[in-house]
């Protein structure tokens, strides 16, 4: 990895996570190229996950679920978390007026359709992990690593809704199809050998088919409603992918 890549990783892990890589100041080629390494920060994360997972999980499989998604909401300071909440305030208070909408997910304060919100993806992600058992730890990394993927993509192909000057995502915001390319090539490998590892290859498919779906629909409905994406709607849209991913490998487990 050259310089120019190693420097796009720190501050990958500087926008998605809370962990003191350090490096200040990057320069904007550098954030705009810490959009493709998404999948591989969220793969650290996951595999932060997956430790705690397999610390308490021989204590009680719940509470190792519970440990699993403590530890996310640490490592990334519950970034994607608000971002679902705010867009379930926005898309369910804004009722189609969307200067509304952009008022509220400006709006600090988490309403009831914000709690609701991350009360529901918690409470998904544990019952998940808890039915995954022995392969939770596995899902985890996966699930963190390819669920990065279709903001990128969205990063990429909707334009940017958000004001510049309220913008907080700065250059990142300004990453292409050749970030998403490399974010896609990344994802695709952590994908790759997962499938090696599980044998789980259908369900790599499903998992790429499923994710693509929700991009689609997600970019179609967010450019419709709000005209293109957001921090927080990107932050929905990794949450989605987050459930859908675990549920794929759940369904494989039962096969």
């Amino acid at each position: 990895m050259n310089g120019l890549g190693v420097r796009a990783l720190r501050a990958g892990f500087v926008f998605l996570t809370r962990v003191p890589v350090g490096g200040f100041p990057y320069s904007e080629r550098e954030w705009k190229w810490a959009a493709a390494s998404f999948p591989a920060v969220g793969a650290c994360v996951g595999l932060v996950m997956a430790t705690a997972w397999l610390a308490a999980a021989p204590v009680d499989p719940v509470l190792g679920a519970f440990a699993a998604v403590g530890a996310g909401l640490l490592a990334t300071g519950a970034l994607h978390e608000d971002g679902l909440a705010d867009t379930a305030d926005a898309l369910g208070g804004a009722h189609g007026d969307r200067a509304r909408l952009f008022e509220i997910l400006k709006d600090s304060r988490v309403g009831s359709y914000g709690a609701l919100a991350i009360a529901f993806s918690i409470g998904v992600r544990v019952a998940l992990l808890t039915l995954l058992d022995e392969r939770a730890p596995g899902a985890l990394v996966l699930s963190q690593a390819l669920s990065r993927l279709p903001p990128l993509v969205l990063l990429a192909g909707l334009p940017y809704a958000t004001p510049p000057n309220a913008a907080r995502s700065g250059a990142v915001v300004r990453g292409g199809p050749l970030q998403a390319g490399v974010g896609l090539l990344l994802a695709l490998g952590v994908l790759g050998g997962w499938a090696l590892w599980t044998g789980a290859f259908w369900t790599a498919v499903e998992v790429l088919v499923g994710l693509a779906l929700v991009t689609l629909a997600a970019g179609a409905y967010f450019r419709h409603r709000v005209g293109g994406v957001t921090g927080d709607l990107l932050g929905a849209v990794q949450q989605v992918s987050e459930w859908l991913v675990l549920i794929a490998v759940l369904r494989s487990a039962g096969a």
